[in-house]
């Protein structure tokens, strides 16, 4: 009893500090607006790769992540709550393992949108949740810079475009293509 009292805290340590970090190269928003306050949010993730932790090599680990957190799990749902999933599937593209999630939404807000009092231009800020590490790249919209990271579009456009970059790969980051293709090829 003992010995796993102080096995069990130590394994859940090693674990803890032992993991990697899901990461992609950039991210493509597509918001398309159906209505005055609806629409779909099309999210492409270009190149999934996984960041080496202190040197080791723990694609594995992540990429077990990817599929039970985010493709079969619910974690980008979560950080659009009220939305409806339309879409979601992972994809080669260019020699790079991509991702791709479509979302409707019923109110700007839902997909972080926001309009002053239900007017003008559209804004998306940069720095919210876990668009806090990336940084806008292009887009069809304006960006305010670093002292505003939002995104600015006219208010009668009806496709938002944003791209932003996430992590630039170097040799800490493992693509996980040849995971996926493993896990493709087990599901034929």
């Amino acid at each position: 009893m003992k010995k796993s009292f102080f096995i069990l805290p130590l394994l859940a340590f090693i674990l803890f500090f032992v993991s990697g970090c899901l990461t992609c190269e950039k991210k493509e928003y597509t918001f398309t607006l159906t209505g005055n306050n609806s629409g779909t949010l099309t999210i492409k993730y270009y190149n999934l790769m996984s960041s080496m932790d202190d040197s080791l090599d723990v694609s594995d680990e992540d990429f077990m992540s990817l599929i039970n957190d985010y493709y079969t799990g619910t974690s980008v749902e979560d950080e659009f709550p009220g939305t409806t999933l339309v879409e979601k599937r992972l994809y080669e593209e260019d020699g790079v393992l991509c991702g791709k999630i479509i979302l409707e939404f019923s109110d700007l807000s839902q997909v972080k949108l926001y309009r002053h009092k239900g007017k003008g231009n559209f804004m998306y800020p940069l720095n919210c949740g876990s668009l806090d590490s990336e940084t806008f790249d292009g887009g069809n919209g304006e960006y305010g810079g670093d002292r505003m990271p939002v995104v600015f579009w006219e208010q009668g456009m009806k496709t938002l475009k944003m791209t932003t970059i996430v992590t630039t790969p170097d040799e800490t980051t493992l693509s996980l293509l040849d995971e996926y293709r493993e896990y493709k090829e087990g599901m034929e």
